[in-house]
């Protein structure tokens, strides 16, 4: 864990000339503005300016001056930038001209979600699962909706062309001291996954917004295009975001799964923020009823059979377009909220319900089945309204 001197000592003696200054718009698309490494003391002391108004959901033009504060914590070197002059990014938060922190500040929402976790006796552990898909180019550049490969779940070279690809993010990733744990070929026709270690819930969606850059990036490299869509190709399997908890006191795992199911409808609308992502819920594996089972891919929230530090639940339905720290923040705030509660976890649904009769899921609840009926929950969710700032994401989106 670096700080403000380890990161100036550093930029002195290691030959860096830029340093990028990283955050995330409302949505969860990363933006960035750099700087010279003779401007990075005055960027820890006082910020850098930036236009607010320009940034999805931040503001208009009467409120528009805000600045970034880079995190110490994240500094990390660009591999693929040269190694004269080094580029190093750091994310940042965003403050207030008075110095406050920016309430639409996603990162800030996480941090509080943390705290309000920890206050309540909640420390826990999150780690994702990315799908992703590897489409060809054109002559210049663009992206086609030609997959790269024909192969399919853990298939192996030469069918599986993407092998490669996915070595060289896995190793850059590495460098930047973020570590997958397995990576490997998923059902669909050019689509790839990678998993990571479990973190901290904000080292966690650091990483989550770096990996999809350093992923677009890599692919980009290769002469391919990377998509996270949720849906990209019609009739194959779509991309999810299965995000994994562990909680320090197993004891509280209950609860905090079923404050999840409680207000899972409420939270779909930040969890899949897209169209597409209703085209993938319900279809190949991607859940759609709102229950919970031990081992079962065919619910919303299963418990893999693992023991000691490996062991969790995974929530199967976020997709890689939403924005990890809203994403993550509400699944915190949600699941301590069951536990604050003591709400008790209903019984599993043990059966398969890709193919169970209609006379068992019609009596089901369901998540949303599109946009416009997630975002009507999200106004109405209680966990949105007393968490989120004031029309946050639901005004833009609509």
């Amino acid at each position: 864990m670096y700080n403000k001197n380890d990161v100036l000592d550093y930029i002195a003696s290691e030959d860096v000339k830029f340093i990028k200054l990283a955050f995330c718009d409302v949505f969860g698309v990363q933006k960035n503005i750099s700087i010279l490494s003779s401007e990075l003391e005055r960027a820890f002391e006082h910020g850098i300016s930036f236009d607010a108004s320009a940034i999805d959901g931040f503001g208009d033009e009467a409120n528009s001056d805000l600045f970034l504060f880079p995190d110490p914590s994240t500094v990390e070197v660009l591999p693929w930038r040269p190694s004269q002059g080094k580029v190093v990014r750091m994310i940042c938060d965003i403050k207030n001209p008075d110095g406050t922190p920016y309430e639409m500040d996603t990162r800030h929402i996480l941090k509080k979600a943390i705290q309000y976790a920890k206050e309540n006796g909640i420390e826990l552990n999150i780690g994702s699962e990315f799908e992703f898909y590897l489409f060809k180019t054109d002559d210049e550049g663009n992206p086609t909706n030609v997959p790269f490969d024909n192969a399919g779940y853990f298939d192996i070279a030469p069918s599986d062309r993407g092998e490669n690809v996915r070595r060289e993010i896995c190793l850059t990733l590495e460098n930047m001291d973020i570590y997958p744990e397995s990576s490997h070929h998923e059902e669909g026709p050019g689509q790839n996954e990678i998993d990571f270690k479990h973190s901290d819930p904000l080292s966690s969606a650091d990483n989550a917004v770096t990996f999809k850059s350093v992923t677009c990036t890599i692919a980009a490299k290769n002469g391919l295009y990377a998509s996270f869509m949720p849906k990209p190709v019609k009739n194959e399997s779509g991309n999810g975001m299965h995000i994994n908890i562990s909680l320090n006191d197993k004891s509280k795992t209950n609860s905090f799964i079923a404050g999840i199911l409680d207000n899972i409808r409420g939270i779909t609308a930040f969890l899949n923020p897209i169209n597409e992502s209703y085209e993938r819920l319900g279809d190949k594996k991607a859940p759609f009823y709102i229950t919970w089972a031990e081992g079962n891919r065919s619910q919303l929230i299963r418990i893999p059979a693992e023991t000691d530090e490996r062991s969790r639940f995974e929530l199967r339905s976020p997709d890689p377009m939403a924005n990890p720290y809203l994403a993550y923040a509400l699944v915190i705030y949600s699941g301590t909220e069951g536990v604050v509660n003591k709400k008790e976890l209903c019984r599993p649904c043990n059966i398969n319900l890709y193919n169970a009769d209609k006379s068992i899921t019609d009596k089901l609840s369901t998540l949303p089945r599109n946009l416009t009926e997630a975002l009507e929950e999200a106004k109405k969710s209680e966990i949105v309204k007393k968490y989120l700032p004031e029309n946050i994401y639901i005004k833009n989106k609509q």
